[in-house]
């Protein structure tokens, strides 16, 4: 196997960072677009398990990068609670129905990922037999605060008022809603992990709607418990995008890795990673996406200075959001490259004295 990422997370001495890119499964590539006109929708996609494993190999081959990601969606989680959801193209997610009330609540079930979720664990065992140890597979779910966001909201927001408005209203049925979320995500990345991904990640992608006072009040608490036990089993990343203003309570949690946003500046969330209550985290990231329409020149000099500035240790190379659909394939494929050809500036200097 590469363990290039695994060695990294152990925090071994590595030639150069392990790259991987968020939503590096579909939208950019061509032969995914091809599997989803062959299937239909995205949820139809995902939820068969044979096409779920073949558009999550694609990026290895296509970008050659050091880790595949589970190609699933965050949102498979509430609906195996009880409240299903409908991806509306060019739109997003849609529920039909939300948890705006106590009987709302009472409506959701306890999650069996074997039953429940059973699509996804049987796209994780094809992926890892099609594998065949090539490189690890990260498994994910969605954050508690990310996941109640859309269960109370129904639909994508600019501010999430609804939800933060339930947070300060209805203090009790909120934490309710919250323990039921980390319950069953808490169970379902176990289910991963026992069908044998590598490391997992949690996508906080809501989490910069909030203070930094509400946060560690009423959400924190939350984190502590989901991943409490999880990283005794694998590596475990968390995401938390918009949240720079409380990455030092993050550092708090018992994960191996911290994913920064493009918006953190590297060398500050470098000394507090290195500072961290319990030893040293990863940090993983952080390139401006946006970057990538950029020609391969400017990607790869803004590749190297974002090493130059994380350092090769402890460094999981990556952008500090999704790829966006209408970045060229190519030049994702520059950014990789760009990872692979890294030198230290110390050792670059050297080479242009000489």
């Amino acid at each position: 196997m590469n363990d290039l990422m695994l060695r990294a997370l152990r925090g071994e001495v590595v030639e150069r960072p392990p790259v991987w890119m968020m939503r590096q499964a579909g939208r950019t590539l061509p032969e995914y677009r091809a599997v989803r006109a062959e299937v239909g929708g995205f949820k139809d996609l995902l939820m068969n398990p044979d096409r779920a494993a073949e558009v999550t190999l694609q990026p290895i081959d296509a970008y050659g990068v050091d880790a595949a990601i589970l190609f699933s969606d965050i949102l498979v989680v509430p609906e195996a609670m009880g409240l299903p959801y409908n991806l509306v193209e060019k739109v997003g997610p849609r529920f039909p129905e939300t948890i705006r009330s106590r009987s709302d609540l009472d409506r959701l079930h306890a999650v069996d990922p074997e039953r429940d979720l059973k699509y996804v664990l049987d796209a994780v065992r094809i992926i890892l037999r099609e594998l065949d140890g090539r490189v690890p597979l990260i498994g994910f779910a969605g954050a508690p605060w990310t996941l109640f966001c859309y269960m109370v909201e129904g639909k994508g927001s600019k501010d999430w008022a609804l939800a933060r408005r339930m947070l300060w209203e209805e203090p009790a049925l909120s934490d309710a809603l919250l323990a039921a979320i980390t319950a069953a995500t808490k169970s379902y990345l176990h289910a991963q992990i026992d069908a044998g991904v590598h490391l997992v990640q949690l996508f906080d992608s809501w989490a910069g709607s909030l203070s930094r006072d509400l946060y560690v009040q009423r959400i924190l608490p939350h984190m502590q418990d989901l991943l409490e036990g999880l990283q005794d089993r694998v590596p475990v990343t968390v995401f938390a995008k918009g949240g720079s203003h409380f990455l030092g309570d993050l550092a708090t949690l018992p994960c191996t890795t911290l994913g920064l946003d493009w918006q953190t500046d590297r060398r500050w969330a470098r000394d507090l990673a290195n500072n961290a209550p319990g030893g040293p985290k990863v940090l993983q990231g952080n390139l401006d996406p946006s970057v990538l329409y950029a020609n391969p020149g400017t990607i790869r000099a803004e590749t190297h200075r974002m090493i130059d500035e994380l350092g090769i240790h402890r460094t999981i190379a990556n952008l500090g959001h999704g790829l966006y659909p209408d970045i060229p394939a190519d030049h994702g494929r520059a950014f990789v490259q760009a990872v692979k050809e890294y030198v230290p500036a110390t050792e670059r200097e050297t080479t242009t004295s000489a």
